[in-house]
C-alpha cells in the first residue's frame, strides 16, 4: 500500500489479523459477532446474533464466571476487561484460548451492561511464567484464589486497627507485592494517615493532615471512589506533579491507590507500592480490588470494635466508683472484669457509701443480663441505693425501698416481657467495732477469711432479688469481724465462670482464701487469676455449660494493731468465731451450721473429735426445735495455737426448761443428748440466761489437756 492510498477498511483489517468483532447487551442477552468472532467461539463462520446462553455454552464455566467478574470491575475502574476466556467443544474439551479485550458500560436505569471487544486467539501460556502470571486460567488462578482465601480469612480474625495494618502487611500477593502500604482515612475535609508501613517514622509527616482538595492520588481516590494505578515514575509524575516529590523519595517503581468501600460509602483509601514495574493487568487489579474490599471492611469491624470498648470503658469509669478515702483501720480493695462478651460493661456493680459517724456502706449487685439496658437500670438503682442510704435507713430499709423503686423501673417499653430483676447484698459498717450489719437480696452470701487463713461462707438472712415483689422484707443480719478478718463480697460471675455450680466454684476460691499470704491488693489479684487466669483452664466445672459472666469482688479487712496486714501468724494466740442463728422454721440451716463448724475445723488433727463435735451440735440444735418454741443461737470458736487449741461451742435459746440427763429405756427415742455430750466432751455445761438458757460443750486438740469435768450447777 503506497502513502496516499485510501486506508482499508477496518474489518478487512481485523480478519487479516485473525481477530473478531463482538457485542454483547445483556439488557436483551443477545450477543452479535462476525464470522471470525464466531469461528473462534466454534459457531458457524458467519455473522450472527445469537443469545448469551448459546455463547456461555461454549465458554468454560470458571472463564465466564472470572469475565462477568472483570466487566464489572472494569467499569468501577472505567478501564478496559480484558480476559482469557477457553473455548470448549460438545464434549468438553478445550479447542482454543481466546483472549477477550472490550470497553463495558453500564446504564444505572436499566441495570444492564453494553460490552463492544475484540477475540483473538492466543497460546496457552505455561504455567509458572509470566505470561501465565498474568493469564485468567493457569496456576496463577489457583494460588490467587488460594492467597485470597487466607487473606479474608486473616483479616476477619483482627480486632483492631494495628492489628488489621500488620496482617495487610504481612499479604504476600501471588506474583507480585507491595513492600510499602499507607492506609488514609478521611476527618471533615482533610486527609490523615491511619497507619502505614515500609515507610520510615520521620518521612510521613506531608501526609498527616492533607487537604482532600490536594492534587495527590489518595485524595482523588477518596474524592471520585475510583481506583488510581501508576505502573511508572513518568505516569506519576505527569499526572501529579505537585506531590511527585513526596512519592520520589521513597525510590518506587509502581503504585495502586484504592478506594476503600464499605456500604457504598469511600471511608478511605490504600496505598500498594511497589519496588518493581508492575503492569497492573486485569488479574492483578482483581486481586487488589479484593483486598481492598477485605481490608475496608476488616477496618470498619476494628474501628466499631474500638469505639465500642472505649465507650464501655467509659461506661464502666464512670459508673464503677472509686473507694474513696482510707478509713482508719480498714482496707479495701475492689475488681471489675467483664468476661460476658460483647459490651464491656452490664449489670454487676460494686459501691463503697460513707455514712454519718464514721461508718460506710458496703455494696454489691447484679441486675440481670448483659447489656445497655442491665448496665443503664444498674447505674439508676446505684443512685437511689445512695440515695436511701444517705437518708439514714437501715439496711432492711435500704433495701426494702430499692426493691420497690427497681419493680416500676424493671418493665421495658418496648418488650412488655422483659422485666429486670437486682440481686444485691448491702452491709453497714461499723470501723471501731469491726460490727457488720447486712441485708441480702437473692445475693450470695459473704465469704469471711479470718486472720488464720480459715474462710466460711457466713450464712445471712435474704429476701426475694431486687423488683420481684415490691413488698418483700429483708431481715437484717449482723457479724463482727476480728483483727486480721476479711469480708469478701463477690458476684457469682467469681464462683461460677468455667462450668462450676456453687459448691465447686467455693472449692475454688477456698483453696485460694485459705493458703494466699499477701496484701488485700494481691489477694484480688489471686481470687480474679484462679477463675480467669491460665490456672483456670485447669479446674473447670462440671456443668456442660461453661458460662462466662461479669466479675466482680469487694474485700474488706480489719486490720490486726499487733501484725503485718496479710501475716497469717498473729502475736496473739489466733481466734476462728462463726455465729449462726436456727429458726424454728429454718430447720435446714442445722445443715449450714454443721457446714462451718467443720470449716472451723479444716485442719483439725483427729478426725474423730471433728465428727464428735458436729455430731453433738446437731443433737443441741435439734433439742432446741423439738423441745422448745424459740430459735437458737449458736456461736463456736477455736482458740489456741496448733497442738493446743480448743473447740467451744454454745447453743442458746429462749426456752425455760433447764435440760437434765436421763437414762432412757432401751426402745426410748429420745433422752440421750447430754450422755452424748458427757461421753464425747471433754468439758460441758448448762447455764441460765435470764430470759433462757445455753449448752456448751468443749473439745481440747491436745491429748494432755484438762481431764473431762463434772458439768457445771444447773
Amino acid at each position: 500500500m503506497r502513502t496516499g492510498d485510501p486506508l482499508p477498511a477496518v474489518g478487512d483489517v481485523l480478519a487479516a489479523l485473525a481477530t473478531g468483532l463482538w457485542h454483547w447487551d445483556t439488557a436483551t442477552g443477545q450477543v452479535t459477532v462476525d464470522a471470525e468472532a464466531a469461528r473462534l467461539l466454534g459457531l458457524p463462520e458467519e455473522r450472527a446474533t445469537v443469545t448469551e446462553a448459546k455463547i456461555r455454552a461454549r465458554l468454560h464455566p470458571v472463564d465466564w464466571n472470572e469475565t462477568t467478574g472483570v466487566v464489572q470491575l472494569a467499569v468501577a475502574e472505567g478501564t478496559l476487561a480484558e480476559v482469557r476466556i477457553r473455548v470448549m467443544d460438545e464434549r468438553g474439551h478445550v479447542v482454543r484460548v481466546v483472549r477477550s479485550r472490550s470497553l463495558p458500560s453500564f446504564d444505572k436505569v436499566s441495570k444492564a451492561y453494553e460490552l463492544v471487544g475484540t477475540l483473538q486467539e492466543v497460546t496457552d501460556p505455561t504455567p509458572g511464567t509470566a505470561a501465565g502470571r498474568s493469564a485468567v486460567t493457569g496456576d496463577w488462578r489457583r494460588s490467587r484464589e488460594a492467597f485470597l482465601l487466607d487473606a479474608g480469612r486473616a483479616l476477619a480474625e483482627a480486632r483492631s486497627t494495628e492489628e488489621v495494618l500488620r496482617v495487610a502487611a504481612g499479604l504476600s500477593m501471588p506474583g507480585f507485592s507491595p513492600d510499602g502500604l499507607a492506609v488514609f482515612g478521611v476527618t471533615g475535609d482533610r486527609l490523615h494517615l491511619i497507619g502505614h508501613h515500609g515507610q520510615p517514622q520521620d518521612e510521613i509527616n506531608p501526609f498527616l493532615q492533607m487537604s482532600l482538595e490536594t492534587d495527590y492520588p489518595a485524595a482523588e481516590v477518596i474524592r471520585t471512589g475510583r481506583a488510581v494505578y501508576l505502573a511508572s515514575p513518568e505516569q506519576y509524575r505527569s499526572r501529579y506533579p505537585l506531590t511527585w516529590p513526596l512519592a520520589e523519595r521513597f525510590g518506587r517503581r509502581s503504585w495502586a491507590f484504592l478506594p476503600l468501600t464499605v456500604a457504598g460509602s469511600t471511608m478511605g483509601a490504600w496505598m500498594a507500592g511497589f519496588a518493581y514495574p508492575v503492569a497492573f493487568t486485569p488479574d492483578e487489579r482483581s486481586v487488589l480490588t479484593t483486598v481492598a474490599r477485605l481490608l475496608a471492611q476488616a477496618l470498619s469491624r476494628a474501628g466499631a470494635a474500638e469505639t465500642q470498648r472505649e465507650l464501655s470503658e467509659g461506661l464502666q469509669r464512670t459508673m464503677l466508683p472509686l473507694l474513696g478515702p482510707e478509713i482508719p483501720g480498714m482496707d479495701l480493695a475492689a475488681r471489675y472484669v467483664p468476661t460476658g462478651g460483647g459490651l464491656q460493661v452490664g449489670g454487676d456493680w460494686y459501691d463503697m457509701i460513707p455514712l454519718p459517724g464514721g461508718r460506710f456502706a458496703l455494696v454489691i449487685g447484679d441486675v440481670q443480663g448483659h447489656d445497655v439496658r442491665a448496665a443503664g437500670l444498674m447505674g439508676q438503682l446505684r443512685i437511689a441505693l445512695r440515695a436511701y442510704a444517705a437518708e439514714g435507713h437501715r439496711p432492711d430499709a435500704v433495701l426494702s425501698r430499692a426493691s420497690r423503686f427497681f419493680h416500676g423501673i424493671g418493665d421495658s417499653a418496648e418488650d412488655p416481657g422483659d422485666h429486670r430483676f437486682a440481686t444485691c447484698f448491702y452491709a453497714e459498717v461499723d470501723p471501731d467495732t469491726g460490727t457488720v450489719e447486712s441485708a441480702r437480696a437473692g445475693h450470695l452470701d459473704p465469704v469471711v477469711r479470718m486472720a488464720d487463713g480459715t474462710a466460711l461462707i457466713r450464712a445471712t438472712a435474704g429476701g426475694l432479688p431486687l423488683g420481684i415483689d415490691p413488698d418483700t422484707d429483708y431481715p437484717t443480719t449482723r457479724l463482727a469481724l476480728e483483727p486480721g478478718d476479711t469480708l469478701m463480697l463477690c458476684t457469682d460471675g467469681l464462683v461460677e465462670t468455667g462450668g462450676h455450680d456453687l459448691q465447686t466454684g467455693w472449692e475454688r476460691l477456698q483453696v485460694v482464701l485459705d493458703e494466699y499470704p499477701g496484701e488485700l491488693e494481691e489477694l484480688a489479684d489471686a481470687l480474679v487469676q484462679a477463675v480467669l487466669g491460665p490456672s483456670s483452664h485447669h479446674t473447670t466445672g462440671p456443668l456442660a455449660d461453661r458460662r462466662e459472666d461479669d466479675v466482680a469482688v469487694l474485700l474488706l479487712r480489719r486490720r490486726a494493731e499487733d501484725c503485718g496486714c496479710g501475716d497469717s501468724t498473729l502475736a496473739r494466740a489466733p481466734v476462728r468465731r462463726t455465729m449462726l442463728t436456727v429458726a424454728q422454721a429454718e430447720p435446714e440451716r442445722i445443715g449450714t451450721a454443721r457446714r462451718h463448724l467443720r470449716d472451723l475445723l479444716h485442719d483439725w488433727p483427729d478426725e474423730e473429735q471433728r465428727d464428735s463435735a458436729v455430731l453433738l451440735l446437731s443433737e443441741m440444735l435439734t433439742n432446741v426445735l423439738v423441745h422448745t418454741d424459740t430459735d437458737a443461737l449458736l456461736v463456736a470458736e477455736v482458740t489456741g495455737r496448733p497442738g493446743e487449741r480448743r473447740i467451744r461451742v454454745e447453743v442458746t435459746d429462749n426456752g425455760d426448761d433447764l435440760p437434765h440427763k436421763r437414762r432412757p429405756g432401751e426402745m426410748a427415742s429420745s433422752g440421750r443428748g447430754l450422755m452424748l455430750i458427757e461421753l464425747l466432751a471433754d468439758n460441758w455445761g448448762v447455764a441460765p440466761r435470764g430470759e433462757g438458757k445455753s449448752i456448751w460443750y468443749e473439745v481440747y486438740e491436745s491429748a494432755a489437756g484438762p481431764e473431762p469435768a463434772a458439768p457445771e450447777p444447773a
